[in-house]
C-alpha cells in the first residue's frame, strides 16, 4: 500500500520527497528516551525525484543528482512536511537544498 500512495505523488522539476529516518528511541543500554530527547535525525531515503530543472537556455531539463533508493544528509530545517494515505511523514525538498548523498 505505501508504494502504491508514494507512485502518486510525481515531484515537479527539482523536487525530491524523502523519507527521514526514524530517530532512535532507546540507548545502547536499553534506556527508553523521552520524545523531547531525541534528536531530529538529518538522513533519510529518497522516495521519488522529479524530472529535473530546466536550462533556462535550451529548456532542457537537467537531471537531477540522485536517484530513488539513495540515501542522503538532511538540512536540520527546510522541506516542506507530506503526510500520503500510509500514514507516514515525508518531506519535500528542491535539489539544492540536499547536503550530500552517502552510501
Amino acid at each position: 500500500m505505501a508504494a502504491h500512495a508514494i507512485k502518486k505523488i510525481m515531484p515537479m522539476l527539482d523536487r525530491i520527497l524523502v523519507q527521514r529516518a526514524e530517530s532512535l528511541t532507546t540507548t545502547k543500554g536499553g534506556i527508553v528516551l523521552p520524545e523531547k530527547s531525541q534528536a531530529k535525525m538529518m538522513q533519510g531515503t529518497v522516495v521519488a525525484v522529479g524530472p529535473g530543472a530546466r536550462n533556462n537556455q535550451t529548456g532542457a531539463h537537467i537531471a537531477p543528482s540522485v536517484k530513488e533508493g539513495d540515501r542522503v544528509l538532511l538540512p536540520e530545517y527546510g522541506g516542506t512536511k507530506v503526510e500520503l494515505e500510509d500514514k507516514k511523514e515525508y518531506l519535500l525538498f528542491r535539489e539544492s537544498d540536499i547536503l550530500a548523498k552517502y552510501e
